[in-house]
């Protein structure tokens, strides 16, 4: 379904690391190299890497001190590592429900779970798509309200210009080994202000003074290590290639189910480049045709398919807000009932988009 493109350059770097990457300066000379370049290909003053996008996000909503009593708003469908973090601070996350086209929240869908203790809003960049960030960025002014950019899965996207990880008080990376970028397991927190920085890297190691082995409090250990932002860094220097390669496969398999009506793909309007981490395929209802059959009849002809991200509040994670999640957010169970992932590894191939391609003809009747 999805996985790496690993080249001799990556082998080359993780190779130096592995072998000069372990006394003095060169101890963390990958961390820090890829954090600040990372950071200024983002516009951003300041970067954390850590072992995952999950713990970025924790690190910084306790970098807020969000905490017990707070509410944090979220999109209603999302991988749960958007919004685990919000559980870990004892904190209630709401849901809000997404447009139906860029399938991310809107600045209306927000505005209707605001209370008087929401605190802040994370929003996703969903498989890449981008929502409307210059009113989401102006209501949570108007509001009071952080706004956080899960960009996890849109590195390399842009919206009216502006890279995907520059909106909102900061925003957090996912290179997990099914991302456009890997390092296997690991993320980056990517900030400008200062004082939240310092705070989020104290809590990240220990709670230890800088250089020391003094701490101060009980944090977290969210370190990450020389070898996983060596592998980070190699590929981070192959990143245009690497979009350049999700698109293509998002528009090879656009333009072969092009005559295919009433079916929709990670939307691309004008104001943005979409660097569709995941191929998202949305059965319009003239096809009568749900998630589940989609996945199953696929899986009989050998073909691999993964659900459009669940409603949240469906899962047994989040007990009991099924009903009310239907009621407030239909427009996430009605995707996401009707839509499924298509394979998106980087090494795909004419032969393999093509196989898939014809089982959504096959399963639709149109081959």
């Amino acid at each position: 379904m999805a996985g790496p493109w690993i080249t001799e350059h990556e082998e080359r770097i993780v190779l130096d690391a592995l072998r000069n990457g372990w006394y003095g300066k060169q101890a963390y000379h990958y961390v820090e190299t890829f954090e600040s370049e990372f950071a200024r290909y983002h516009d951003r003053k300041f970067a954390l890497m850590t072992p995952n996008c999950t713990t970025a996000l924790h690190l910084l909503l306790a970098g807020l001190d969000i905490g017990e009593g707070d509410e944090v708003i979220a999109p209603e469908c999302t991988w749960v590592g958007s919004t685990a973090c919000v559980t870990y601070q004892r904190a209630d996350t709401v849901f809000a429900d997404i447009d139906p086209v860029h399938w991310c929240v809107t600045p209306e869908s927000i505005e209707r779970v605001i209370t008087s203790r929401t605190k802040a809003v994370i929003v996703v960049d969903l498989y890449g798509n981008m929502p409307d960030w210059t009113e989401i960025e102006e209501l949570c002014s108007q509001r009071g309200i952080i706004a956080i950019e899960d960009s996890a899965e849109a590195l390399g996207s842009t919206y009216k210009g502006i890279r995907a990880g520059k909106f909102g008080i900061a925003s957090a990376f996912s290179f997990h080994r099914t991302k456009t970028l890997t390092t296997g397991e690991g993320g980056m927190l990517l900030l400008d202000d200062e004082s939240l920085f310092n705070r989020c890297k104290l809590l990240r190691d220990h709670g230890r003074a800088p250089g020391t082995y003094f701490n101060t409090e009980i944090t977290f250990k969210y370190m990450p290590f020389n070898l996983q932002a060596a592998l980070g860094y190699a590929q981070f220097q192959r990143l245009e290639e690497l979009v350049d390669k999700k698109r293509w496969i998002w528009q090879s398999y656009r333009d072969r189910l092009s005559d295919i009506p009433d079916l929709m793909f990670n939307p691309e309007p004008s104001n943005v480049r979409n660097s569709t981490w995941n191929t998202a395929l949305v059965f319009g209802k003239s096809h009568g045709m749900s998630r589940d059959k989609a996945m199953q009849e696929l899986t009989r002809l050998g073909l691999p398919s993964r659900p459009f991200f669940y409603p949240l509040s469906f899962l047994p994670a989040y007990p009991g807000r099924e009903v009310q999640g239907r009621r407030d957010n239909p427009v996430a169970y009605d995707i996401s009932e009707r839509a499924i992932n298509l394979p998106c590894p980087l090494i795909l191939s004419e032969a393999d988009i093509d196989s898939v391609s014809n089982g959504v003809r096959r399963i639709l009747g149109r081959a």
